[in-house]
């Protein structure tokens, strides 16, 4: 597991590709461990995910999520 430090780093760069492809960019990358991944608009919710278990990693609340009820 990596330093708290570079997990912040990490999910600063996964948020930034997130809005920059929200705001229109057709292909963004986050780069990790000496690889990449390249994130386009049909795998959006793969890069959300990514967040959530960066997010898990520090320790943050990532439960915020909408749930449905069911009866």
């Amino acid at each position: 597991m990596a330093d708290t430090a570079t997990l912040e780093a990490r999910l600063s760069e996964a948020e930034t590709a997130l809005h920059d492809l929200m705001m229109g960019a057709k292909v963004v990358r986050c780069e990790y461990d000496g690889g990449s991944t390249e994130f386009t608009r049909t795998s959006e919710d793969k890069l959300r995910r990514y967040i959530a278990s960066l997010k898990r990693e520090l320790g943050q609340d990532v439960s915020a999520r909408t749930r449905r009820v069911v009866f």
